[in-house]
């Protein structure tokens, strides 16, 4: 048997990036994948799972909006009996230095990136708790909790409130067989890793992914099938005695206490 057969995924911010490569991997290990995003892409992403001859469905939706994501896994549970893992993986960034930014900017992070894992949560574990069973995955990082850069006050803020949230909820469901786990990644070859090295240098954005490659031990960026593995892990009953504590995926790049300089 694959780790995840039978199982059924609600994966936000599926259409690209950690979302895309967490919905691909849990395919392939099985589960039924519900694919959620905001852009229309996600559904040439699930339709892509599907001409391999796996289970996907995608949904377009605002994980801001909590009657839009109650309706969807309202209507999943009805068809498919069951929601037994949600990884919360939607998220946004943009660098802002802190007195530029805008009330705007800085609540569109703590819209998408808390308010959304909260609203997907909300809607999600009321039938976990039915079942006396589930497997939730937040994706934190390890920018705010571990790390930073300039610019980054908004999101660090949100990915660092993922791991209070993580903690507080993994205690309060631990009584209905559920797990709540993070992932914290570090630089993985993402559009939004992209879209930082365009910000950062928009004449030659590949020599900030170069600069970024170098600086890691592992001496390269992570891929999305890495990130989408370790999810696996955690949503599967291998991890089934894990709960409210975080997971690196960083290729070593929080490791060096001093930074390497050319000699």
């Amino acid at each position: 048997m694959r780790k995840l057969d039978g199982k059924t995924a609600f994966v936000t911010g599926a259409a690209m990036g950690n979302g895309e490569g967490v919905a691909r991997v849990f395919a392939e290990h099985g589960a039924h994948v519900l694919l959620v995003d905001i852009s229309d892409r996600v559904f040439d992403t699930a339709q892509a799972i599907q001409s391999k001859g796996l289970r996907a469905t995608g949904y377009r939706a605002d994980v801001t909006k909590l009657d839009d994501v109650k309706k969807i896994v309202e209507n999943a549970y009805k068809e498919l009996g069951k929601i037994d893992i949600l990884v919360n993986n939607a998220g946004v960034i943009q660098l802002v230095s802190f007195l530029e930014m805008s009330d705007a900017v800085r609540d569109f992070h703590f819209n998408v990136n808390i308010n959304g894992v909260w609203n997907c949560a909300k809607a999600v574990l009321p039938y976990m708790i039915k079942k006396k069973y589930g497997k939730i995955v937040n994706l934190s990082s390890v920018t705010g909790p571990m790390v930073c850069d300039e610019g980054e006050t908004a999101y660090a803020t949100s990915k660092a409130a993922i791991w209070g949230f993580t903690k507080a909820l993994a205690r309060e469901v631990a009584k209905y067989r559920i797990t709540v786990n993070a992932i914290c990644p570090g630089y993985i070859y993402t559009p939004m890793v992209e879209k930082i090295a365009q910000e950062s240098n928009p004449d030659n954005p590949r020599t900030v992914i170069e600069g970024i490659a170098g600086g890691v031990p592992l001496g390269r960026l992570g891929t999305i099938k890495e990130v989408g593995e370790v999810a696996a892990f955690l949503a599967s009953d291998e991890s089934s005695y894990i709960t409210g504590t975080h997971v690196v995926i960083d290729g070593g790049s929080t490791l060096p206490e001093t930074v390497s300089v050319g000699v």
